[in-house]
């Protein structure tokens, strides 16, 4: 399967203001929820943290992501579930983009 790059109409979303070093999102903004389309760099890790629920695919790479006291190891293609208030973490293997859907209208501000 061949993966396309994130086309340029995506990149002309605002991009989201991330505290973490290596990390791009770009912001779809609903009424009620947030989508964000982020790259990240090799070797990037995630800090635990919580908030309301979000559902993510991994578009491409490969993440290990803690939700809870379970470990998992993603690649592409492969989606995941976190509730809300679960405190979770990441950290990614290679070169990451993945699509987050957060319940929740005001997880991350635009730059």
């Amino acid at each position: 399967m061949k993966i396309e790059p994130y086309p340029d109409f995506f990149k002309m979303l605002p991009q989201v203001d991330l505290p973490i070093e290596g990390v791009k999102g770009w912001l779809a903004q609903g009424d009620i929820f947030q989508i964000v389309f982020f790259e990240i760099q090799p070797n990037v890790t995630i800090p635990p943290h919580s908030h309301k629920a979000q559902w993510g695919i991994l578009i491409e790479g490969a993440l290990r992501l803690t939700i809870g006291d379970k470990v998992h190891e993603l690649k592409s293609g492969d989606s995941y579930y976190i509730p809300e208030g679960v405190i979770h973490s990441g950290s990614a293997h290679t070169f990451t983009r993945a699509m987050d859907f957060f319940a929740e209208p005001h997880r991350y501000k635009p730059k």
